[in-house]
């Protein structure tokens, strides 16, 4: 299934069911009113949705309308709990190397818990306050999670994951070395996500999704030039294990939201990077210097994946431009 939530008065959205063309929606309000509603009902709603999907797509959905874009929120407008990883190593690598850092003493996931009680829809605006806290995007993908028992084992998890969805995880560079010298973690460093306007299921991904990961390429665009085109192959932990390792102390409620981490290749050099601050760890690595700036009011980031040789983004696109707040 493609689900999505579509703008209104309520904070959280209407639930919207999308079809596998990405042309025609419907409404699921008489099913369940939004997705962390549906999230927490999950096994007495998903039969009815999917049923309605199966309408929808063979032209028997009543009242479908144009899908619309611009008329969505993220598919999460808020969240009970989001939890980000850094799970490709070739993007922690570029970064010690460029600046001197020692590796990670660690054989355990890197995460940390972020901003969730606000999600960005794939084509609002993103506010900022200034151009001199150096603001990057991340592309990445991530899983949202059904109800998951405290101490549940990776290969438990794997049973846990109900959608995938793909993000933009918002920076500032300037102050992230600020609050992670304090050791507390980042606050002001890590302003609301942008998540593109789809969630799906994991059977829509088929053979892609393979040993709890999204394996896809991550097109990413500034202000219509091209800037990676990143495979996303080389995650060392799969969503399970970062799932399992999120648990080992605490429960995680239904709707929690686990990311991957930038998206990052080896081939960096033919593939691109999926943020600003790898780029320029790049160049500094090969000619002493960072060239690439970050990014200017008014400049455009599009972000969308792709799977094979499928004419449609499975997950839509997220295109939005930065603006002073």
């Amino acid at each position: 299934m493609k689900l999505a939530s579509e703008r209104n008065a309520c904070p959280d959205g209407s639930l919207m069911v999308v079809s596998r063309d990405l042309k025609r929606m419907v409404s699921a309000a008489a099913i369940s009113p939004n997705l962390q509603n549906a999230l927490e009902r999950w096994d007495e709603v998903a039969p009815a949705l999917r049923s309605l999907y199966d309408c929808l797509n063979t032209g028997r959905a009543e009242k479908a309308t144009e899908f619309r874009p611009g008329a969505m929120a993220a598919p999460l407008p808020r969240a009970w709990q989001w939890l980000d990883g850094s799970a490709f190593p070739s993007h922690g690598e570029l970064m010690q190397k460029a600046f001197n850092l020692p590796p990670i003493a660690t054989d355990l996931p890197l995460m940390y818990q972020g901003m969730s009680h606000q999600f960005l829809g794939p084509t609002e605006s993103v506010p900022f306050m200034s151009e001199q806290d150096d603001i990057d995007f991340e592309g990445e993908f991530g899983v949202i999670t059904g109800e998951v028992p405290m101490g549940t084992s990776a290969k438990e998890a794997l049973g846990c994951v109900q959608l995938a969805v793909q993000i933009n995880d918002w920076s500032l560079r300037a102050i992230a070395p600020v609050e992670m010298k304090t050791g507390f973690g980042w606050i002001q460093a890590k302003p609301a996500c942008s998540m593109a306007p789809l969630a799906v299921t994991l059977d829509e991904l088929g053979d892609d999704w393979a040993e709890g990961r999204i394996l896809a390429t991550l097109d990413v665009r500034r202000d219509g030039a091209q800037f990676g085109t990143v495979p996303s192959t080389e995650m060392a932990f799969g969503f399970h294990q970062l799932i399992a390792h999120a648990a080992r102390s605490r429960r995680l409620c239904a709707g929690t939201i686990i990311g991957s981490g930038t998206v990052s290749t080896r081939s960096f050099q033919e593939a691109g990077s999926c943020c600003i601050a790898e780029r320029r760890a790049i160049e500094m690595i090969d000619i002493g210097a960072p060239r690439t700036n970050y990014l200017r009011f008014g400049e455009t980031v599009r972000m969308e994946a792709r799977i094979g040789s499928r004419a449609e983004p499975p997950f839509g696109v997220i295109e939005q431009t930065v603006v002073r707040g």
